[in-house]
């Protein structure tokens, strides 16, 4: 049982043993974020014997969820535009801040030591680059012996805001993806498996030789996934490290953007990672139970002031402190609880 599916199983085993005792925060929505939610969730049962049951089921269902007052709040990594949001009469903020990497399965290759760039990703996914030994790779790779076998694209089966951070990303560096495919969390893909959540594409990579596929790192790390460096903005070939996803972060301008609407992929900066992005939380406004939208706010203000360490440990990155000030006032001027 890989460490995913263990948080899964934990999580279901504390909720009905819990479910009696007292009523548990209800969420859902991004697989992005769940082990970080999960590992917050985890401590703060221990400390407050609240617990919080997420369902990571996609972003595309957590809007979903939120929208039909199903849950207590959605999670998205694919955020709502303030027309949206005005719409639903929600509330968004940023909750912490992750990055994607692409993952493979090729025999003898060490993390990190596939090269590529983002055009190469999107001519990969447009299925115009076929075999590992393309002289597009190759070209990028001279060192690596790469096979000829035919390359498994794996992609999101589901609505997915990592799919929409991923196709964001691939519309930004490769002009033919851009207008034959778009962005959004769920595309017309023109090659590929599918698979249903960050977990799907991490299992079904891990089990597929000579696959390809995109996940938030810390699943790549948790499944002991190989991962690509990738050529950024500024020419530079950079790793998946917290110091260059807080490169890429550190160009947000969170105070005016209108719902914290602010997209990081392809950043510039020397040592900015490409594919970064922020984790969405949204609420109604004026919630059906109010008492409950009080405990949710709880928890997030908990995770915001105790949860940093638990987030870098897993290569997550928490939300400085002056973007904590913004987003508090915004929970005491938009939702009545």
């Amino acid at each position: 049982m890989n460490f995913i599916k263990s948080l899964v199983v934990a999580g279901a085993v504390a909720v009905a043993s819990t479910s009696a005792i007292a009523a548990d925060i209800t969420g859902a929505g991004a697989t992005f974020p769940f082990p970080l939610y999960s590992k917050w969730a985890d401590a703060y049962k221990k400390e407050t014997g609240n617990g919080l049951n997420y369902q990571s089921i996609g972003s595309g269902a957590g809007i979903k969820q939120i929208q039909a007052k199903t849950v207590t709040f959605g999670a998205s990594d694919s955020p709502l535009k303030a027309e949206q949001l005005e719409k639903d009469g929600l509330v968004q903020w940023p909750q912490a801040i992750g990055a994607l990497v692409a993952v493979v399965n090729l025999e003898g290759i060490k993390p990190g030591e596939l090269v590529v760039t983002g055009e190469l990703l999107g001519e990969i996914y447009l299925g115009k680059v076929k075999t590992w030994n393309d002289p597009a790779i190759v070209k990028l790779n001279p060192k690596l012996t790469l096979p000829s076998s035919a390359i498994t694209v794996v992609r999101r089966s589901d609505g997915s805001g990592t799919t929409f951070l991923w196709t964001d990303y691939l519309s930004k560096v490769n002009a033919e993806w851009k207008t034959k495919v778009g962005s959004g969390t769920a595309v017309e893909w023109p090659v590929g498996v599918g698979a249903k959540g960050n977990e799907g594409v991490a299992g079904n990579v891990s089990q597929t030789k000579n696959s390809i596929g995109y996940v938030e790192y810390a699943y790549a790390k948790q499944n002991k996934l190989t991962h690509a460096a990738i050529v950024n903005k500024a020419g530079k070939t950079v790793q998946p490290t917290i110091e260059n996803f807080q490169a890429a972060a550190a160009n947000a301008d969170w105070a005016k953007s209108p719902g914290y609407y602010v997209i990081l992929t392809d950043q510039p900066g020397e040592s900015s990672w490409p594919i970064t992005g922020a984790t969405f939380i949204l609420m109604h406004k004026n919630p059906t139970d109010k008492a409950a939208a009080a405990e949710a706010i709880k928890f997030f203000k908990w995770a915001f002031e105790k949860g940093d360490k638990m987030a870098q440990e897993l290569d997550y990155i928490p939300m400085p402190d002056p973007v904590v000030k913004l987003i508090e006032k915004t929970w005491t001027a938009d939702i009545k609880s």
